[in-house]
């Protein structure tokens, strides 16, 4: 009876449950993304200021800057030419060595929530199954075509409580895409060769191979919905492709251009050769793959 009369009422538990509820809701989400179009995406949700870690190939928004490194590409890509990186990344998968090192007294020190990763490509960025154990709730997105890549941003946008915000950037997204597929419909389509590596050239797959379908190009050797894969330039000039377009994954523009130069005897004098920002464009499998329609586009039907 004693014990009963101490307790405080029902009513005044479960206002101060209420309360606490309300605390947790409206406390600051702490994410941790290890993968770029992750990142991306957070920001177009909003959430840019609840990013608390981050993997070094992160690069955008400009914002994120100062957030934490949490994990760094064991091979150095800035250092060594695409031939080097293409050889030391098939040693290091051959070995089943991690191509990526995550700093965990960092990630552990950050009290993540939410760790956003993939699975689709080992090579691309840390794989849920790299990621310690720090009690948070892990995120994999692993789209492998622009449907997909809808998919995963309502995936993390659900993930995050941010439904609305998630079909809002979605619908912009295929917005735009279907804007320019209407754009250039019934133009002849050209043929292209996108090359998603230069040494070795890798065909194209995933989403790319849609976003020239959706551009008024034709691929002549890339299959949409699979991986990348290396082919020959000798297999390339049978193609016979109109345009190739030079878009290494994780290279910029000007990085593209610089790697092209010591490949230029395996190009045919007819070929229009254009490089082009996958990291930023082509290979993130996010809402920035629009811009990529776009760019396209140009390239295909409005410039020359």
């Amino acid at each position: 009876m004693h014990n009963e009369r101490s307790r405080p009422p029902r009513w005044y538990r479960d206002s101060r449950r209420s309360v606490e509820y309300r605390r947790q809701a409206l406390r600051r989400v702490r994410i941790v993304s290890l993968l770029p179009s992750a990142t991306e995406i957070v920001h177009l949700l909003g959430l840019t200021d609840s990013l608390v870690g981050r993997s070094e190939e992160c690069n955008h928004p400009a914002e994120i800057a100062n957030v934490p490194v949490v994990s760094i590409a064991r091979i150095r890509s800035a250092e060594v030419d695409g031939l080097d990186i293409d050889s030391q990344v098939r040693a290091a998968v051959a070995s089943g060595q991690q191509l990526y090192l995550i700093d965990e007294q960092l990630l552990h020190s950050l009290v993540p929530d939410i760790i956003i990763t993939q699975d689709l490509c080992r090579v691309c960025a840390v794989s849920s199954g790299e990621v310690c154990d720090v009690g948070a709730r892990v995120v994999s997105l692993d789209p492998k075509d622009i449907r997909g890549v809808a998919e995963s941003v309502h995936q993390l946008a659900d993930a995050l409580d941010r439904p609305t915000e998630g079909y809002r950037v979605v619908h912009e997204m295929l917005r735009r895409i279907e804007i320019i597929r209407a754009r250039v419909a019934g133009r002849r389509r050209p043929k292209v060769f996108f090359a998603e590596w230069l040494s070795p050239p890798f065909a194209s797959g995933h989403w790319i191979p849609e976003m020239i379908e959706a551009a008024g190009g034709q691929e002549v050797l890339g299959i949409a919905g699979v991986p990348s894969r290396a082919i020959s330039w000798a297999t390339v000039r049978q193609a016979q492709p109109e345009i190739v377009i030079l878009g290494p994954c994780g290279f910029d523009q000007r990085r593209a251009e610089a790697e092209s130069q010591a490949i230029q005897h395996d190009f045919d004098p007819s070929w229009r050769v254009v490089s082009v920002d996958a990291d930023r464009y082509f290979a993130r499998p996010a809402p920035s793959i629009a811009d990529g329609v776009e760019q396209l586009a140009e390239i295909f039907h409005f410039t020359s």
